[in-house]
């Protein structure tokens, strides 16, 4: 337990903090998850709009912190490469 009244008060915005941060990676993981079954499921127009969807929410994990700018990029990167190749061959 905390010894201290600063002690004390960050292990209150610990709390908010964590359950703050899990719903956002509970967010981005939706998100994420809502695009790759997209993909499966094959239909294109449909992959692109849950992509579309999916940037914005990485993006803003970034911004937040909660993921490096490294790992969104290599997220949308996957995920940009995986819906381009549904489109039909020329």
């Amino acid at each position: 337990m905390a010894n201290t009244k600063s002690a004390e008060k960050a292990a209150r915005q610990a709390v908010v903090h964590r359950a703050r941060n899990d719903a956002a990676t509970s967010r981005l993981r939706s998100a994420i998850r809502k695009a790759t079954l997209a993909v499966k499921s094959g239909k294109q127009a449909e992959a692109a709009a849950a992509l579309e969807a999916a940037t914005p929410i990485i993006d803003s994990m970034v911004n937040k912190g909660l993921i490096h700018r490294n790992k969104a990029a290599r997220h949308k990167s996957r995920l940009t490469r995986q819906v381009r190749s549904l489109a039909p061959a020329k």
